[in-house]
């Protein structure tokens, strides 16, 4: 079962990610550390694609560097 849209988020924003906006359901999150913004699509209660999961992850870890 795939995580959640609001499960990534939550990650993110533990990880140091703030939100600074975006059209529609996309979201950009962006962290002093992090090179570029981490752009998640979806409502909070629609399942995480793959290659959102991905993303997060890589973003997280580039963070704690």
């Amino acid at each position: 079962m795939p995580p959640k849209i609001r499960e990534l988020i939550a990650d993110l924003e533990k990880a140091g990610f703030v939100d600074r906006g975006g059209k529609g359901s996309h979201r950009n999150y962006v962290h002093p550390k992090v090179a570029r913004p981490i752009t998640i699509a979806g409502k909070p209660g629609d399942d995480a694609k793959r290659y959102q999961v991905r993303a997060v992850e890589l973003a997280v870890e580039e963070a704690k560097k």
